[in-house]
Formats: structure tokens, sequence, C-alpha cells
């Protein structure tokens, strides 16, 4: 038996999500779309959503199940499919600097009063 974590989509999210057209392929989830919401044992996705199906934690379209290696399963109307998190890109605060676009550290040196 596996454990599987559950996320689960926040509703302001899922309503998008279920209305949105069907993709296949590995689906992009974002972080801050999800809750944490407990773990389940079985022995896959499947048993996972049978076990929960006549429970109040029952799986909704859009929740996410994560089995012990972090391997993602979204769960849509066709069943399950892969998902990976998209993971917001970190910025350092030199993206708009002159260090950034390859310049020198000491620009305000460089100049017409540089040879002075």
């Amino acid at each position: 038996m596996a454990i599987y974590r559950i996320h689960r989509m926040k509703e302001s999210t899922r309503q998008n999500f279920r209305w949105g057209a069907h993709t296949a392929g590995v689906a992009a989830v974002k972080p801050k779309d999800y809750e944490e919401a407990g773990h389940v044992d079985a022995p896959h996705a499947y048993g996972a959503w049978a076990a929960l199906r006549e429970t109040e934690q029952a799986l909704l379209v859009g929740d996410l199940l994560e089995d012990e290696s972090g391997a993602l399963r979204i769960f849509k109307y066709v069943g399950f499919e892969d998902a990976r998190w998209i993971l917001p890109e970190v910025k350092t605060g030199l993206e708009g600097s002159p260090l950034a676009a390859g310049g020198s550290p000491d620009r305000r040196f460089e100049g017409p009063a540089a040879g002075r």
C-alpha cells in the first residue's frame, strides 16, 4: 500500500478548471491553487478514489494525489492523469541591473568623466 497526500483544489480555481477545455498530456498546476488535505493509504490512485468516494472526503474534479516519490496525479472527468507543479520563478533582484545585461560592475565610473 502506498500513502497518497491529498491536495484539494481551491473552490475559486475549481470553477475555471471544471469549465475549461480538456487538455491531453501532463497537467501543469500551481501550488497556490491547492491546499493540503491529509492522506489516504491505497495500492494506486484509483484505489484512493474508491476508498474516498462514499465519504465526505471524496475526491473532486481538479484534486491531486501525490505519491511517496512526489509524482502527482490530477483527478479529471476521464480519470487520473499525470501532473506537475509549476513553481514561480525566483527573482534575485538583479534582473534589471547592468550586471544582468553583461555590464561592468562599476559602470558609474564609465563615461565622459571617467578618464579625468
